[in-house]
């Protein structure tokens, strides 16, 4: 498992991280800091592998953090997570050996895609003592070119996909709205419907409209197809 450190002293971007984190194999989340100082003596304790670290922190800011970090010379790696998206802190974060930048407010996609993205790329390189250029291409240099959001398909997560189907599987009985299943989710209503109408046209949900109570129609989905193994055989087609 990835030992994981969130670095924020937002209570409410503590608690989505956490649940987000939660969503995805291989991380366990090791400690939560307030301040550089608590995630110092945090540091002191526990065996961290990655931190999820914001800019703006009191007193010492994250890139102070990471700085001080790096000349301890330890070995972590450093996702920063922040709402500062000026080209100076996002330098500094690379040039500290920030992994990956998620600018606040992000959705559960881009988060998602930057945990699994991190764990591929260790797994690759832990497993293997020689590694081929086609190697590093696609799963570390140019990433980006392998994206799961390009190729599965254009503007869709995996993860959110597997996700999205777990929570309708769990509630196969009822009928929900894209809103609702949304929330289950931790996803933006607008984003939820690219899942939805996509499990429509593989066959696995039906629509049906509904009528409230002044005449809007409200559009609701059942499940039709109960097979928790559903999106991983979609996936290897």
């Amino acid at each position: 498992m990835i030992k994981v450190l969130i670095v924020e002293d937002d209570p409410m971007v503590i608690k989505f991280n956490k649940y987000y984190l939660e969503q995805i194999e291989g991380f366990k989340l090791n400690g939560i800091a307030r301040s550089a100082n608590e995630a110092f003596e945090i540091l002191k304790k526990e065996e961290i592998d990655l931190i999820l670290l914001d800019v703006f922190m009191p007193v010492t800011s994250g890139l102070e953090l990471l700085a001080e970090i790096r000349k301890m010379n330890e070995n972590i790696d450093v996702i920063m997570v922040s709402a500062a998206r000026d080209s100076a802190s996002v330098k500094k974060a690379l040039h500290y050996g920030a992994v990956d930048y998620l600018i606040k407010p992000f959705e559960f996609e881009r988060f998602s895609s930057a945990l699994n993205n991190y764990r591929n790329r260790g797994k690759l390189v832990n497993d293997k003592d020689d590694l081929s250029q086609e190697e590093l291409d696609k799963h570390i240099l140019y990433k980006k070119q392998n994206s799961d959001l390009i190729e599965f398909p254009k503007g869709l997560d995996k993860n959110t996909l597997k996700l999205s189907w777990e929570r309708i599987i769990e509630n196969k009985d009822k009928v929900f709205s894209t809103e609702e299943l949304a929330k289950l989710v931790g996803v933006s209503r607008v984003s939820m419907r690219k899942y939805v109408s996509f499990l429509e046209e593989e066959g696995a949900l039906k629509k049906k409209v509904v009528y409230g109570s002044i005449g809007r129609p409200i559009y609701k989905y059942k499940c039709i197809k109960i097979d928790k193994n559903l999106i991983n055989v979609i996936i290897k087609r």
